[in-house]
């Protein structure tokens, strides 16, 4: 049966010539064998310590702000798992890791199967271009990156973000999805698509 876990990791994000202190959650889902990271961010180890010698079937990056992929070489080095991002962020991955690329990339309505479930790829544009938020309908969650928080819309006040796609996402993409769905969030606490509906202006 498939289970959840989240381990909290700090670092730092910069962009846009700016550097902020940040807490992430990294998303971990999976079974006893195996289990998919849902953005590796900042500490390699713990990550690796968390997963507890399942198998990593993937790595997969909601999007390609540096405090979500920091980690992810490191963390696919040492597990042997792909690194799945959506092509549209590769100029973002590429401040990053500018000797490096992706294993292969996301699109959306993609499959990804773990643990006898199996997570649906939805292109939320807007915090980034290539953001993607992850359904997991068997368990009523979705994970969402920074797309959609407690309170509302993910920040758009930097590059390659804009707020009327951001929120065309979120109205499209997610708000459709039953109202009782969990949000799983890239920083804070979690949410429900319920919740959110009246913060999304």
């Amino acid at each position: 049966m498939v289970r959840i876990e989240r381990l909290v990791t700090s670092g730092t994000f910069s962009l846009d010539g700016e550097t902020f202190d940040v807490d992430n959650n990294v998303w971990i889902v999976g079974d006893d064998e195996e289990a998919i990271v849902i953005d590796a961010a900042h500490d390699a180890a713990a990550i690796v310590d968390a997963l507890g010698g399942r198998r990593a079937v993937a790595i997969v990056c909601t999007h390609g702000h540096d405090d979500h992929i920091d980690a992810a070489p490191e963390v696919a080095l040492r597990t042997g798992a792909p690194i799945l991002l959506h092509p549209d962020d590769l100029p973002l991955w590429h401040m990053k890791h500018p000797a490096l690329e992706p294993t292969t990339h996301l699109t959306d309505g993609q499959r990804i199967g773990v643990a006898g479930a199996t997570l649906t790829v939805l292109h939320t544009p807007g915090h980034s271009p290539g953001a993607v938020c992850l359904h997991l309908p068997a368990e009523h969650v979705v994970f969402s990156g920074d797309t959609l928080f407690e309170g509302g819309p993910g920040a758009t006040g930097r590059s390659f973000s804009d707020k009327p796609t951001i929120l065309r996402s979120i109205t499209d993409r997610l708000l459709t999805l039953p109202p009782d769905t969990v949000v799983h969030t890239g920083h804070g606490p979690d949410t429900t698509i319920g919740a959110e509906r009246d913060n999304i202006r």
